[in-house]
């Protein structure tokens, strides 16, 4: 009697299980034979018939555990591309920033200077002594200390070298005309050197102190970016948010918005 209810119960666990839903070919390695003998589960002792679905089940739980592990397989490697991906939007983000900033110094230069020689033009017709209202500054050494800290930059590639520079242009210009950008510039260099505090520092002071520099969309941009670092999501909403606001227009607005969408 209870071998008889033994092969009731594994006979109902086939018929709404393995028959159901076979096991796969490959996993089972015998599905001729195995075929066969699902197709005839009656013939044999009972013994042979219990074998045959102890078999199946088997290789059922087997085909499963296969499935399982290359689901979890394929999962990781989705994580991991993942992972790549928000590392290579990050860095394209980074080259796209620099580039900017490379373009709007030069930008800046060509217009000082054709700033320059107009003025200087004009001057000389009227036989007046104004002084330029350009940001290019009439102070030699105060453009030459800008420009050595700039081209360390830009030219040579001498990032930790710039560092000291821009400070001590800083310090001895506090108002000078260049303020905002060798803030940022000073600032871009700390982020980059992981000095995140002091870079923020400097990103504060260029939208708290120069509300109509250029310089204001980009630094809203970095502190966004350093409040992420921070896992501060709020205050980087809050930035992102002020950028899009009130420089719609900018370039650095459409990176704030990718990154409002993403952390919303």
């Amino acid at each position: 009697m209870t071998v008889n209810k033994t092969l009731w119960v594994a006979l109902s666990l086939v018929s709404t299980g393995a028959w159901g839903n076979p096991a796969p070919v490959t996993e089972l390695g015998r599905n001729v034979t195995t075929n066969q003998q699902l197709a005839s589960p009656a013939s044999g002792t009972l013994e042979q018939r219990l074998a045959t679905l102890e078999r199946v089940v088997e290789a059922r739980a087997q085909g499963q555990l296969q499935m399982q592990q290359q689901l979890n397989i394929l999962l990781e490697e989705v994580s991991q591309l993942r992972g790549v991906t928000e590392t290579h939007t990050y860095q394209l983000d980074e080259m796209l920033q620099r580039q900017r900033d490379l373009y709007q110094e030069i930008d800046r230069r060509v217009g000082a200077l054709q700033t320059s020689n107009a003025t200087q033009q004009s001057a000389v017709s009227s036989n007046a002594n104004n002084v330029p209202t350009v940001s290019y500054s009439s102070n030699m050494s105060e453009n030459e200390a800008y420009d050595k800290a700039v081209n360390m930059v830009l030219k040579d590639r001498r990032y930790e070298a710039a560092i000291p520079e821009f400070e001590a242009f800083l310090q001895n210009y506090p108002n000078s005309g260049y303020a905002p950008n060798a803030h940022y510039w000073l600032g871009q260099l700390l982020f980059n050197n992981n000095e995140l505090a002091k870079a923020k520092t400097h990103f504060e002071r260029v939208v708290a102190n120069f509300s109509t520099s250029n310089k204001v969309p980009d630094a809203l941009l970095k502190l966004g970016q350093l409040a992420e670092r921070e896992n501060n999501k709020d205050a980087a909403l809050r930035f992102y948010r002020q950028l899009t606001k009130d420089h719609a227009s900018a370039t650095s607005a459409r990176l704030a918005q990718e990154r409002i969408d993403i952390l919303k």
